[in-house]
Order: structure tokens, then sequence, then C-alpha cells
């Protein structure tokens, strides 16, 4: 039987439905809101306390640049308000009755990044008949509160050196464990400079007969140059030589402390104080010691 073949729908193609393009809405109070948030934002920018807050920020990351930046050898520990010099380990003070009445215990106390007090040079004695009025209190509660201690005698050229170190030893009594006697010289007092050395060799030879140990020579570095170089050459020094980040002698001079500042905040301490570095490491420091 014959079938009749139908044709195929023919598909048709639909044009695509056009899309209405977005209406924008009106902004209302958003509009409003952004504009208040850019104002905010503004007088923020132009407050003093904005400018407040951005300088202690950039103090801030300038202290700590300053403190953990490139290897220096010589950096500020804030809280003893001066830089030091980071090569020594062995730090201390001196003191005499400019500081006043020290705590010692605050003292020994105080630390910062392992830098603390370990020794004090404390005065004793000037000239012929001055003996500081705190050195009793300070030579028996320093030694209490543990930190290692020296007594010095701040010398005097026209006074008789022999005599001097006779009037120091009388005041103190080293003991085994203590710093060796320190014999302070800074001025003239108008006499040549030969009659100081003349003086000033009575007096350490007479401290070092006493007491068996060589005593330390304390000087500024320029008295040091000017005065002493060459002719003490086999007794320790004590130099001071202030806001450097070493001390420049030659590499033969054989200084063991550095009195590198004094300014320095110490608790304890309601005055200004002068800090000293010591040379060597701890066997060092104790080899130095009163036997």
């Amino acid at each position: 039987m014959n079938q009749v073949r139908r044709k195929p729908p023919v598909k048709t193609k639909r044009a695509p439905a056009k899309r209405k393009p977005a209406t924008k809405k009106k902004s209302g109070s958003g509009g409003n809101t952004w504009k208040l948030l850019v104002a905010g934002a503004l007088l923020i920018v132009l407050s003093p306390w904005y400018y407040g807050y951005v300088l202690k920020m950039f103090s801030s990351t300038w202290r700590w640049i300053e403190d953990m930046g490139s290897p220096h050898k010589y950096r500020v520990y804030h809280s003893f308000g001066i830089p030091i010099p980071t090569m020594y380990k062995w730090h201390g003070i001196d003191v005499s009755y400019a500081q006043g009445k020290v705590d010692w215990p605050m003292v020994a106390s105080m630390e910062e990044d392992s830098v603390r007090i370990r020794f004090a040079f404390i005065k004793a004695t000037e000239g012929l008949l001055k003996v500081d009025p705190y050195f009793k209190r300070n030579w028996r509660e320093a030694a209490k509160a543990g930190i290692t201690c020296g007594a010095y005698h701040f010398f005097r050229p026209k006074k008789d050196g022999l005599w001097q170190a006779q009037f120091f030893l009388q005041n103190v009594n080293l003991e085994k464990g203590d710093l060796p006697a320190v014999v302070d010289i800074e001025v003239l007092d108008g006499v040549p400079p030969d009659k100081m050395r003349r003086e000033l060799k009575a007096f350490v030879k007479e401290v070092e007969m006493s007491t068996g140990v060589k005593p330390i020579i304390y000087t500024g570095i320029r008295y040091y140059q000017d005065y002493l170089a060459g002719h003490f050459d086999g007794y320790p020094l004590w130099i001071a030589h202030y806001y450097q980040e070493e001390l420049q002698l030659g590499k033969n001079t054989t200084w063991w402390f550095w009195q590198h500042s004094d300014k320095a905040t110490v608790s304890g301490i309601n005055h200004k104080v002068d800090f000293d570095a010591f040379k060597g490491d701890s066997l060092a420091f104790r080899q130095l010691l009163v036997k």
C-alpha cells in the first residue's frame, strides 16, 4: 500500500527576546551616607589627633630601626637613657656624695637586655682631709646588694702623694673580692706636670705596697695623653671618654675600664650617674680583684 510522505515541519528561527536595559535607581539616602563617610575621613586626616598618632608611630618605628637595625656597636638602652657599647658584657657605675642617698637593691635589680650594674666605684677621700660623707653607707650597702665595689681617692697634686695614700688607706679597708684601689687624677692644681707625676708615683707605690695590688689610675683621655702616657704603663687604667662608639686609645694602652657616659639614669639613684664598661670577660674581671 502506498504511504504518503509528509514533509518535515519547517523550523522557523525566533528572534531573541529583547531585554530591557536595566534602569538606574535614583540614589537616595545611600549617596548621602557615602558623602558623610568621605567628609568624616577628611576630618580625621586633617585633625591634630591624627598627626599626633602618625608621629608616635613614626617615632616607635624609628626607635625599632635604631635598636634592631644594622649591627651597631653602640645602641640606646632606653631604661638607662644612654647609648651603651654593646661589645662589653660587664657594666658598672661610679658614685659620690653628688648622687645623694642610693637605693642599692634597686640599682642591683635594674636590667635591660642583659645589661645590669655588676660593679661600682665609690668615692672615699680627697686630698688630705676630705672624706666623702656617703662613703661608709655606699661601701656597706652596695656590697650587701651583691655589687662588686671599688673605692677611689680624688688626688690633689699640690699635696704630698705619700700622705694622701696613707689618708686613703686609713679610711678604706680593702678585702678579698673588692676591686683594687683607684686614684682619680684629672687636675694639675697649678703645679708643673713633672711635680704632679712625682706625687702620683708616691701615692700608687704606697697603695700597692700596702694592699698587694696595683691601684687603678682614673683620668680623662686628654689628660692621659697630655701628662700620663708613657709614665704609668705598668698600672691598669680607667679612662673617661664620653659619647663615643669606641675608646680611642692605642691597642697597647693597658686600660681596663672605660667611663663612656656621665648622663645615665639608674633605678634607685635620683641624679644622673657615670656609666662604665669593663674591657674583659668575667674571668678577667675576677683576676683583677683583691686576693
